[in-house]
């Protein structure tokens, strides 16, 4: 991580996190950048909740009920930027990789002469099951197009395969001939993973920069309030 490391907040909400999520390079590091900022927005977000609680300390005229409160108000529009922050960037994600992982299952055309992806497919669905598979993942690692496509480019049933091992096999294909894609949609979806598994945190770490949980400081906040109340002037007329 680099040197802006704050020992009052979790490591878990770094943005140097992002740097170790499996596919991030720098090809992919621009699809991730968002994923970056938000990690970062939040990380500052508590580290100036944290400072200004600390600030607030040196007030002579707050108690600590008014330090919790003053703190927590800054702490909430933090939160409200931080939380926004997460939920856009996962929407996104989520929309690219869907928009990856359709790519990734386009149906493959067939490259071979009519005759020639005839003769091919007859060969394979007259395998035993599975030397058929080796078969095709053999031709998929080899990049054999010609093969691959005239069994991958017709009903699956022609080739001996059902839907859903035709598919597998498109997806080992366009694996195979986009690697930049594949790794792309990797590193997307860790970075989606690692915001729903490390986004809640932000939670537990304002709590403790405010000092104070939200509900205490809501009660701090509604008998200051109420108190106040007893010092406006009534017009007895």
């Amino acid at each position: 991580m680099t040197d802006n490391v704050d020992a009052r907040i979790t490591p878990s909400l770094h943005p140097d996190n992002v740097l170790t999520i499996d596919g991030y390079d720098e090809q992919t590091a621009p699809y991730l950048a968002p994923t970056m900022t938000a990690f970062s927005s939040a990380y500052e977000g508590i580290r100036a909740v944290n400072e200004a609680r600390e600030k607030a300390k040196t007030n002579p005229t707050w108690n600590e009920a008014m330090q919790i409160i003053h703190t927590d108000d800054f702490a909430q529009k933090h939160l409200a930027r931080i939380t926004k922050s997460f939920d856009v960037t996962r929407s996104n994600l989520e929309k690219g990789i869907a928009m990856l992982e359709q790519q990734l299952t386009t149906p493959i055309e067939s490259k071979a002469a009519q005759s020639i992806s005839a003769e091919i497919r007859s060969y394979a669905k007259n395998l035993p099951t599975e030397q058929r598979h080796k078969f095709i993942q053999e031709a998929i690692d080899a990049g054999d197009e010609k093969t691959v496509s005239s069994l991958l480019g017709a009903p699956p049933y022609l080739s001996g395969l059902d839907a859903n091992f035709q598919q597998l096999y498109v997806r080992f294909w366009h694996e195979r001939t986009s690697p930049d894609l594949a790794r792309r949609l990797k590193a997307m979806k860790g970075a989606k993973q690692m915001i729903e598994d490390r986004a809640g945190l932000v939670f537990e770490s304002m709590t403790r920069a405010v000092g104070a949980p939200p509900h205490k400081a809501a009660a701090l906040r509604k008998a200051k309030t109420e108190a106040e109340q007893a010092f406006v002037l009534k017009d007895i007329g």
